[in-house]
Order: structure tokens, then sequence, then C-alpha cells
């Protein structure tokens, strides 16, 4: 019972530190394990070593892999091969389609771009086609902020479900085979939510490129071909390595397996992605791979994700030596929660907070010492842990999330309207991506 008491005040005080006193996540996740493990009487020299394997083998795992993955959002970034790709998904759905379009196009740019960041890059291109369509801006941008939460929260190589993977040590492979499907029924919902509710108030597009300025950007912007090639690659190694280690052996045996085991590795397959990415700029500059060029910034946005990542592993390694898996395990085991309890977790903490990334990584770092006692100690329990943490972390954004200042204050919505779409939206969408993991489970577990 001391060691469940201290671990929900740690959970509080994460909450409350994070999202009142505006205390970094870092500093919040490191002190919450230092108390835990300081008031729980766990011998200092443990301490001590627990902070610094759960730092070390966390990042050693995953670290590299989020710092490939956010080189490749840069890329796509200031090259305009985002706007590459939302003009080619145009194109094939159509102008009258503009919701869907949208979302389609939000699903896509998140992958490797951080969702606020993928909503700045997109939000002149969706008023400039909203206002061509005559349509109510509510609609079209619900749609794209949706599109975007849904594979930021779900699919890799977005950071926060590649460090909940690394966390779990879930197959990265298995984790996107089972979100893609999720992935897909939460962006139907989204569209619906976008064309059945949100459309129905009128917002004004009121466009800051015009449809001259757009089509300029792009022109200078690479092919839609070069500009997807970077995220879809290293999705389809990761893939193929897991499907290579099947037991059945589907690609062969042998040096075959070897090498798909080789370029399906995160690290190696998001290497290549970054190899990829850097055929997005029309005219490449060696300043580009700079301190000060695209590589460099991306690495600062990276840094930040990976010292949270870091926090978050020795947070679960100060739970996991304390023995208190043991103990929660027992407790929870007659709740019968199951796949609900990572979500739940996951959606606390994103609603108290604010930042899905937090969020996704605080609850991995506190089911990681649990999953065995728990039974979601196979490859395919793992993996769907993943995904209920990644549902939960969409529910719900409002006033504590800087995405739901950036969606209000870009697309001239009130604070109200805000509570009325983008908190709505992405509680129903949270909701129903683990309604659908939950049937999956009772499938496949």
């Amino acid at each position: 019972m001391k060691l469940i008491i201290l671990l929900a005040l740690s959970v509080v005080f994460i909450i409350i530190s994070t999202s009142k006193y505006k205390l970094h996540p870092f500093l919040a996740l490191l002190f919450a394990a230092t108390g835990f493990g300081l008031f729980s009487g766990m011998p200092l020299t443990k301490l001590i070593d627990s902070i610094n394997e759960g730092f070390g083998e966390t990042i050693g795992k995953i670290g590299i892999v989020i710092i490939a993955g956010t080189i490749i959002g840069s890329f796509l970034e200031h090259s305009g091969g985002a706007f590459a790709m939302a003009e080619k998904i145009l194109k094939y759905i159509g102008n009258k389609h503009v919701p869907l379009a949208m979302a389609v196009i939000g699903y896509f740019v998140s992958i490797p771009v951080f969702a606020d960041s993928g909503f700045v890059i997109l939000s002149p291109m969706n008023k400039a086609i909203s206002k061509k369509a005559k349509i109510s801006l509510a609609g079209s941008v619900m749609a794209l902020a949706l599109g975007l939460m849904v594979t930021h929260c779900l699919i890799p190589p977005t950071p926060g479900p590649i460090a909940a993977a690394g966390i779990l040590n879930a197959d990265l492979g298995l984790v996107i085979l089972f979100a893609l499907p999720v992935s897909l029924f939460a962006l139907f919902v989204s569209w619906l939510f976008s064309t059945k509710i949100a459309s129905k108030i009128y917002i004004d597009p009121n466009p800051e490129l015009s449809e001259t300025q757009v089509a300029a950007k792009i022109e200078q912007a690479p092919s839609a071909f070069k500009a997807f090639t970077p995220i879809v690659a290293p999705i389809l190694l990761i893939v193929l390595k897991s499907i290579a280690d099947f037991p059945t052996k589907p690609l062969g045996d042998g040096f075959s397996r070897d090498f798909f085991g080789f370029i399906g590795e995160p690290v190696i397959a998001l290497f290549i992605g970054v190899l990829l990415a850097f055929r997005l700029p029309k005219k490449f500059d060696a300043t580009i791979l700079s301190t000060s060029g695209w590589v460099g910034k991306a690495l600062v946005n990276a840094a930040i994700i990976i010292m949270i990542t870091g926090a978050g592993g020795i947070f679960g390694r100060v739970l996991r030596n304390s023995g208190i898996a043991t103990t929660i395990g027992n407790s929870l085991s007659n709740a019968n929660l199951g796949i609900w309890l990572p979500f739940i977790i996951a959606a606390a903490i994103k609603t108290a907070q604010g930042s899905s990334t937090v969020a996704i990584i605080t609850t991995a770092s506190l089911i990681a010492p649990l999953v065995t006692s728990l039974g979601f100690d196979s490859d395919i329990a793992l993996a769907l842990v993943v995904s209920a943490i990644g549902a939960g972390s969409m529910v719900a954004s409002h006033a504590n999330d800087s995405f739901f200042w950036i969606l209000t204050q870009m697309s001239q919505m009130d604070v109200k309207t805000g509570y009325k779409l983008q908190t709505l939206g992405t509680a129903i969408v949270g909701v129903s991506s683990i309604f659908i993991i939950w049937v999956i489970s009772l499938l496949v577990i």
C-alpha cells in the first residue's frame, strides 16, 4: 500500500508541477523518480544505479531513432516537401472534398513532423483551399488537426510512439502493423467529426497566402514521390524486418533474413530515410547540414524529446527496481481493466498536463514494470499497449495544450469554439481508437 500511495503521489506531482507550475517535464520526471526511490526506502546505491541505468539504456535504444526521425521532419518542412505531399493528395481527392483531403494530408505529414509544426506549415494552404472551395474553415481545420494528431500519437517514427516502444521493449514493426489499421479507423472518425459536426460552425478562411503564393511554394518543392520516400521507405523496411522474423520465415532464412533484419532495424531504416531526405532540397547547400541549418535545428528539437524520454526511463527503472510491479499487478489483476489500463493512465496525464508526448512517455514508464504481471508480456500484447497509450494521449486537447492555442489562434477560433471542436474532437477520436484496439486485443491476445 505504501508503494501504491507513493506512486499516486508521484503521478500527481508530475501533473501539477508540469501543468500548474510549468516545471520542465525532464525535471518533473527526474524529481518524481528520485523522490519515489528515497521515500520507498530503496538503498541509495541502488537508486543511483537505477537512475544511471534507466537513462542510459532508454536513450541507447531509441535516441538515434528520434534524432533521425526529427531530421527527416525538418527536411520535409524546410524543403517544401510537405506542400508537395499535400498537392498530390489534393489532386487525387479533389478540392470538392477538402476536409477529407486535409485529414489525409495531416495523417501523412505528422508521421515525421510534430503535429503543431505540421499545422503551422499547412495552415496557409488549408485556408487558401477552403476559401477557394467556399466552405467553413472549421471543418477543414479540424480535419487537418485531427489527422495530424492521429499519426502523431500512434505511428512511428513520431517520437512519442517510438519512445513508448523503446521503453516497453515492443517490436517496432508490430507496433506499426497494429497501429496502421487503428489509425485509419481514427482517421475515418476524424473525417466524420469534421464534416458532420465541425463544418456546421462557420469560420471565414481569410487566407494568409494567396493561391499564387501557395503555387509558388509548391513550385519550389521537391516532387511528391521524393517527399513521400523518406517516410514510406523506413516504415516498409521496419515492417519487413518484423515479417522476416516470423517463426514461419516467410522471407527466407540465412542471408536474406539477416539482410532484412539489418536494413529493417529502426536505426538503419531511419538512417536510410535521412539519406533519402537529403534529396529533397532543389539546391543542396552544405549549410543545411550545419549547426545553424536544418539539421542543427532538428537536433535541438530532438534533444528535448530525448531528455524527456531518458527521464521517463529513469522513472520506469526506479519503479521496476522498487518491486512495485508485483504490488500493483496483484492489485489490478482483479480489476480486469486489460488494455484499457494504459489508455486510462495516458488520457488522465494528457488531459491534466497537455503534452501528448509527455503523456506517452510517462505512461510507458509507469506501465513498463507491470507488463508481465498484467499479462502484456507477448510481442503482440506489447505492440497493442503502445497503441493504447497513444490513443489515450489524444484525450483531450484543451487550454493546457500548446497545440490547442496554435489551432485556435491561427484559425480565428475563440476559446469556447475551441473546446467545442478541438477538445471534443480529440476525445472522440481517442476513445474510438481504444475501442478498436480493445476489439483487436480480444482476437489476438
